[in-house]
């Protein structure tokens, strides 16, 4: 078989080469020419995959290692027989990770604060069930969820009235609850509190940034942190400027999470197709080589003085996604297109980064905390 893949795709030589040749591709610079002989497309959020790209090939099977499918038009795959499969859940504790880093970057008291969750799915559940056995006080809407999968659940517009807010929906444009500009010009002005803090790491769409940046040059009191945004690559460089934390659409790119998403698109690919069980399990191939971050052999010491906090910011800060991100694309003179590829460039680049579990937290300020350390997914000791 011919596999034509995202060259982005953690492990795909590793995990792929054993069934069909594989050959790597920009994901902005696949088109109908470059898949047209391939028998298997695996992509990322950044391809979309619909019948401009793929009519007249011969593609049996796209996989996406993403959680979200709105880049693929899954409609016109079905009516084609093409079949699909995608890694739902695949980075949701990296997202929660992220998440909780802006936490303890904005709003050092968070535990003390009411936090409105938009959307209890893979992300969203899991970010709900971690701040619960916290003890943090949580609101969630999901209208596609009933009371007995979520004793937290409300209507958006007490939601939305939180001290932190956070977006995790996919997009969508149609249906009885679109997402689509589901923050708008209304919802900033009349539902979201004076000082409250807005998180989106879902999908950019979810809010109008075009009115969030008329409602921030306009002073809004409002912290917003951006991991997702509308247009990109090419995102809004003057929103940028407005926004309290930026970062490049990277809050689900743990090693980990890539890793899992390689690895489920694989075993949907060989059940499909009854090849076999995999030859190899994702996480036993060979991942060396990449810059690691804060962290000396996955494990972090905490003073006597220290909390949680410490550790969740020495796993992953931020901060230095964000610094990094203004530094690369924030200088004057900088023009659509070339920013969108600085914007890819960091995306491609971007340093590894483990998860909560990756670490052990040790010192004498872990015992203090320890039950918190674990509840957020630490090992302890």
């Amino acid at each position: 078989m011919k596999i034509i893949a995202d060259e982005n795709m953690s492990a795909v030589q590793e995990c792929f080469a054993p069934y069909g040749t594989v050959e790597t591709l920009a994901g902005r610079d696949m088109h109908a020419a470059s898949v047209a002989e391939a028998d298997i497309l695996l992509v990322r959020s950044v391809t979309r995959v619909d019948a401009q790209l793929l009519a007249g090939s011969r593609v049996k099977f796209v996989g996406s290692a993403t959680i979200g499918t709105d880049h693929i038009d899954i409609n016109y795959l079905q009516q084609k027989g093409i079949h699909f499969a995608h890694a739902p859940g695949c980075n949701a504790e990296a997202v929660v990770q992220y998440v909780l880093s802006v936490f303890c970057t904005l709003e050092p008291q968070w535990r003390a604060k009411k936090v409105g969750i938009v959307g209890c799915g893979n992300v969203g559940g899991r970010l709900w069930r971690r701040l619960s056995a916290l003890g943090v006080a949580c609101q969630v809407y999901d209208p596609f969820l009933s009371a007995t999968a979520c004793d937290s659940l409300t209507n958006l517009e007490a939601v939305l009235d939180a001290d932190i807010i956070c977006l995790h929906t996919p997009l969508t444009l149609g249906g009885k609850f679109p997402s689509h500009h589901l923050i708008d010009q209304r919802i900033l002005e009349e539902f979201i509190r004076p000082g409250a803090l807005l998180i989106n790491a879902g999908r950019g769409g979810v809010i109008d940034n075009a009115a969030l940046l008329t409602h921030l040059q306009a002073g809004a009191d409002l912290n917003v942190a951006l991991d997702v945004w509308e247009g990109e690559p090419a995102i809004n460089l003057a929103l940028l400027q407005q926004v309290k934390l930026a970062t490049p659409h990277i809050a689900g790119y743990s090693l980990e999470g890539r890793l899992r998403g390689t690895q489920m698109v694989r075993d949907a690919m060989c059940c499909q197709f009854d090849l076999g069980v995999p030859k190899a399990a994702v996480s036993s191939l060979a991942v060396g080589g990449a810059a690691q971050r804060t962290e000396l052999g996955g494990r972090i010491l905490l003073a006597a003085d220290e909390t949680a906090d410490r550790a969740v910011l020495a796993s992953y800060s931020v901060g230095d996604d964000d610094q990094n991100m203004r530094a690369v694309l924030a200088g004057s003179g900088v023009g659509t297109e070339s920013h969108g590829q600085l914007f890819d460039g960091l995306r491609k680049n971007y340093a590894q980064r483990r998860e909560f579990s990756h670490y052990r937290v040790g010192g004498p300020g872990q015992r203090a905390c320890h039950k918190e350390l674990e509840i957020l997914g630490f090992k302890t000791g």
